[in-house]
């Protein structure tokens, strides 16, 4: 029997994303009169948290039937997930701290619900239905994948030919990670790793691997914080950006001997590695805002340690003889394992996209592909938030819009 007083917190961390959503619950209005998902199996792996569990109640409304999982190993609030379980047609299988064969357990169980729409944050379900359980591939009318990682393995999946179902790439919608990835990231990475620490940022040197739209908000959160920011690129443009933005761009050669603060943002394998590890300052803070907790080499970090131990709830020491590196959550998603994620309101945005990009699989055939969000979605998303936040706009007069039609004028 679950624990009452977890249900209550649940219910009410629940309710509180719920009443600071307000575009995702007129959608759910919308779902709730006109049950367009009736009869349709959801398999879902998202961060199992508040937010998310507003997007489950907006797609149950719309009478789905729906099994969901966690897609991080220590992201999944277990009060919100016993209070999510307790929804008519949910069963939810996310627990926290769970080992990778939990994990992947988690996900096949999920699975077994033979869904006919795949939500996905990583692609993890994506990746297992094409491997594993490629039987109950039939049934997939299509999928949606949530996160930058996932939508990179997607198109590399489409591109190789091993894409099986159509798949919205969510998080590429402009109402998605313009405001999401930027602002969403950025504050909610700094608030994970200040609640964590417990450390001035101001005046410390901070190095922003990577400056892509989650590193461009770690990046201004970090400057608002007072702190001196380091950007490390491959891109050429992008690092050029990071520059024009006012920041010190380098190589991660370079940084690695001067930053106080490290976090990851790129999405990509062993960014940080023994040759950065030893480098390091007394004392250096590393954490992960990446979706897979490898963007650092935690075993050459093992390996160089003459001893590791936990120093504070959620941070790892490792000792190295000359100096010390600390780091926050096993380099898992720092702003859900370290915090409560995203803020409410900007995930108001993204899982309206993914509520209405769901119901977009239901109504029309796609074809097998990575598709893009509709510009329409986007536009309605938008209209909608500048709605409940009370904001007017311009609109273009009969004159201006005959004006942008025409090519015949000149100076």
């Amino acid at each position: 029997m679950v624990d009452d007083t977890l249900l209550e917190s649940g219910n009410q961390k629940i309710e509180w994303a719920r009443n600071h959503m307000p575009v995702l619950s007129i959608i759910r209005d919308g779902f709730a009169s006109e049950k367009p998902l009736k009869g349709c199996r959801i398999a879902m792996a998202l961060h199992v948290e508040a937010k998310t569990a507003v997007l489950v109640e907006t797609l149950a409304s719309g009478g789905a039937e729906i099994a969901i999982t966690g897609c991080n190993p220590l992201s999944t609030q277990d009060d919100v997930a016993a209070a999510l379980d307790t929804r008519d047609n949910v069963s939810c299988y996310a627990k926290n701290d769970v080992s990778k064969d939990e994990y992947y357990e988690a996900i096949d169980r999920v699975l077994d619900i033979e869904p006919n729409i795949i939500v996905d944050d990583g692609a993890d379900i994506i990746h297992k239905i094409h491997t594993e359980r490629q039987n109950l591939l039939p049934n997939v009318i299509g999928g949606c994948e949530e996160t930058t990682t996932g939508v990179h393995r997607l198109m590399s999946m489409s591109e190789n030919n091993a894409l099986k179902i159509p798949t919205i790439a969510v998080n590429d919608a402009l109402t998605k990670f313009l405001f999401d990835n930027r602002y969403g990231t950025g504050q909610s990475t700094w608030d994970a790793i200040n609640r964590t620490t417990n450390l001035l940022v101001a005046g410390k040197d901070v190095v922003v691997a990577g400056y892509g739209w989650c590193g461009k908000g770690v990046a201004m959160y970090a400057a608002g914080l007072g702190a001196n920011v380091i950007v490390t690129e491959v891109n050429p443009v992008r690092a050029l950006e990071a520059r024009m933005d006012g920041y010190r761009v380098m190589t991660m050669d370079e940084a690695a001997e001067l930053g106080d603060i490290f976090v990851t943002t790129t999405g990509n394998v062993s960014v940080l590695t023994r040759d950065h590890f030893k480098l390091m300052k007394d004392g250096v803070i590393l954490a992960n805002s990446g979706h897979f907790n490898v963007e650092m080499n935690l075993e050459e970090l093992e390996s160089m340690a003459h001893s590791i131990r936990k120093v504070k709830s959620n941070i790892k020491e490792y000792n190295l003889k000359t100096h010390r590196i600390n780091v926050i959550a096993d380099q898992q998603t720092v702003n859900l394992a370290a915090g409560d994620g995203h803020p409410a309101e900007v995930m108001d945005m993204s899982f309206s996209n993914q509520a209405l990009c769901v119901r977009h699989l239901v109504d029309n055939d796609l074809d097998i592909d990575v598709h893009a969000v509709p510009p329409e979605i986007d536009t309605y998303i938008a209209e909608l938030k500048l709605k409940v936040l009370g904001i007017e706009i311009d609109e273009l007069t009969t004159e201006q819009e005959k004006y942008m039609r025409e090519w015949e004028h000149g100076t």
